[in-house]
């Protein structure tokens, strides 16, 4: 093979790497690909959390939930599961839905075809081991995709779904004012909301913002006449 065919291979090589993580631009996901952007059913606001569960913060999440009828899905680590499996159990037990969000929250961009299918592998089987059934759902950690990640999530039967509205709730300048605001700068009628119930990859106690916003949340989502509940119930088109 000549030099400039090695260098062309090269390039696309990296371009299918690289070019979905293009998606992790809202308005690029919201236009080009609604399904991975969790646009569902108008009136109903799927409801999501990353990066548990974690002893500390999830159980105060289960009670505030409960107390609104709230459902929602859960994008666990497999390495948190490893760390307080009751919990996943708890989650599952209360009618929430698991979704994966890898075994460790490490960038897929970096990593090979063949790491990436052992991550995706290692966090759909801790899930499986502990529910009985794998998750249906994937989110790449900090919601950037790679064309590695794509096909691993593919051949393990994972759906890969991002957000259309998001908190920024890992700041360390978060308040549950901050995160509703930053919730309706998105789209949340017929839209996917990213919350994070545990602090593990971002700052200490950055979980309160998002604990403290969800009975704000509650009265938004009635003023607009919106269901909050799981992707499950969110009828996504793929």
């Amino acid at each position: 093979m000549s030099g400039r065919l090695l260098r062309r291979a090269a390039a696309v090589a990296v371009a299918s790497q690289v070019l979905p993580a293009a998606t992790w631009i809202p308005g690029v996901r919201i236009r080009l690909a609604p399904a991975l952007a969790g646009l569902g059913r108008p009136g109903h606001l799927a409801l999501t959390f990353d990066d548990g569960p974690d002893a500390a913060s999830t159980p105060q999440f289960l009670h505030a939930l409960d107390d609104l009828g709230w459902r929602a899905t859960f994008f666990v680590l497999g390495e948190q599961l490893r760390r307080a499996p009751g919990l996943l159990r708890d989650l599952s037990a209360a009618g929430h839905e698991i979704g994966l969000h890898g075994d460790r929250h490490r960038y897929l961009l970096a990593r090979t075809p063949a790491a990436a299918r052992d991550d995706l592998t290692r966090g759909r089987d801790a899930v499986g081991d502990l529910l009985g059934h794998p998750p249906a759902w994937f989110r790449p950690p900090y919601g950037v995709l790679s064309g590695s990640g794509l096909l691993a999530a593919r051949r393990l039967h994972l759906r890969p779904v991002l957000w259309s509205a998001w908190g920024r709730d890992w700041r360390a300048e978060a308040t549950a004012a901050s995160v509703l605001d930053d919730l309706t700068a998105g789209v949340l009628d017929g839209g996917t909301a990213l919350l994070h119930d545990s602090d593990v990859t971002s700052v200490p106690g950055a979980w309160r913002a998002a604990l403290g916003a969800l009975p704000l949340l509650a009265e938004e989502a009635a003023r607009l006449g919106l269901t909050v509940g799981p992707l499950r119930e969110h009828g996504i088109r793929f």
